[in-house]
């Protein structure tokens, strides 16, 4: 797909106002993110439900963008953070989707969740208790899903804490809706964690069994994220919850390389859906001997041409990018040299015989026939794609393209 530079001015309309953008765009790709929620379909057959986990601003691709694009795509499952999240998703989606939220739950929010059937998990008795002063209050149960601890270590009730769980889930039926038993895998992306996530398996069904001879079962079950999801199939059960996969990355090269060996045919039938553009800002010379930007990280050693692009870590683009990075311009890959800044950075364009103020810098994405892909930062930093990606500013604006 081509998008011309001049399909992004530096003035965005938007509600009837002029607002300004000061520097970049990021696209998604409808047609790729279908392609990807039909492979997990395809993957994970009819009986199993797919959440589509859109914490972390739908990591960096925006929650309003991403959950109309999976709603178009059948998805009726989201899954959230927190409460912040929730409401971002409830507000593109009303009613039509069912919303659970992972992780933080402040007893203020109670009343917003319980009141629109807004699920969420449980991992402490303090919480499930409120869940049901709140729910009295209300009149009306409260939605919850049961996290279990299996070896993350992170949230979760401890097996010996079940008979309290237990009993008050017993207690208070008319208030609280078992709908589901949930837990969380410990590194399932690596098979050094093979026996690590085995064991966890063990134990969430030795809890599962131990809760319906209690006579206490769930409606579903759910443990798997991405990487477990392939890793080990066992672990779909009733629901998975995709986050990485449906935005077109592998939650690693192993979870990738797993997946091919099981195929005869060796591509990739993931779908990269974000693209993030910017501009150059200015172009100007640097003599042999003078050092570029901050300190003395970078000198140089020839004559050269630099491009200062509006972007910096405080739109997202790493630090530790600096004298490292590739952005694409003008059908070229070139380097970040010097320091990342907090709103710029320079790039080296000197072998680019053409390249002008304005020429379309491409950060993530193709141009051309090359690419840089979320993946390839791994190479220069430390930086996983999910750190990444969700680095990425919430105020850049995001644009759905076919």
């Amino acid at each position: 797909m081509k998008s011309s530079v001049q399909e992004f001015p530096f003035f965005i309309k938007s509600a009837n106002k002029l607002r300004m953008h000061t520097n970049s765009i990021i696209e998604l790709n409808r047609t790729a993110y279908q392609k990807n929620i039909a492979f997990l379909k395809t993957t994970f057959g009819k009986k199993v439900r797919i959440s589509s986990v859109v914490k972390g601003n739908a990591y960096g691709h925006g929650i309003k963008e991403i959950v109309s694009m999976a709603y178009e795509n059948g998805i009726t499952h989201f899954s959230v953070f927190d409460m912040e999240e929730a409401k971002a998703v409830k507000a593109e989606l009303l009613d039509k989707v069912t919303i659970m939220v992972m992780g933080l739950v402040q007893d203020e929010d109670l009343e917003w969740a319980i009141t629109n059937d807004v699920e969420f998990f449980v991992f402490e008795t303090a919480r499930l208790t409120k869940a049901v002063k709140t729910a009295k209050k209300l009149n009306k149960k409260a939605i919850v899903h049961i996290e279990v601890e299996t070896g993350m270590n992170r949230t979760g009730f401890e097996k010996n804490e079940m008979n309290k769980v237990i009993a008050l889930l017993k207690k208070e039926k008319e208030y609280i809706f078992f709908k589901g038993l949930c837990t969380h895998y410990a590194g399932a992306e690596s098979i050094a964690n093979y026996y690590r996530v085995d064991k966890q398996i063990k134990r969430f069904d030795d809890i599962y069994q131990y809760l319906c001879k209690n006579d206490l079962k769930p409606e579903i079950k759910h443990s798997a994220c991405s990487a477990a999801s392939i890793m080990f199939p066992e672990t779909r059960m009733d629901m998975v919850r995709i986050g990485i996969m449906q935005y077109g990355l592998w939650p690693s090269p192993e979870v990738f390389v797993n997946y091919l060996n099981t195929k005869k045919s060796k591509i990739d039938p993931l779908h990269r859906v974000i693209t993030w553009k910017s501009k150059i800002m200015s172009v100007k010379k640097v003599a042999i001997g003078d050092f570029i930007g901050y300190g003395t990280s970078f000198l140089a050693e020839r004559k050269m041409k630099i491009a200062v692009i509006p972007i910096g870590y405080s739109h997202g683009y790493s630090r530790s990018l600096s004298n490292q990075g590739r952005v694409l311009i003008n059908g070229h890959r070139c380097i970040v040299v010097g320091s990342v800044n907090m709103n710029m950075m320079t790039v080296d364009v000197t072998d680019i015989e053409i390249v002008k103020k304005d020429d379309e810098v491409v950060l993530i994405g193709s141009q051309n026939e090359l690419s840089v892909s979320v993946a390839s930062f791994s190479d220069f930093s430390n930086q996983l794609n999910y750190e990444l990606l969700t680095r990425i500013s919430k105020t850049i604006p995001h644009k759905i393209i076919d």
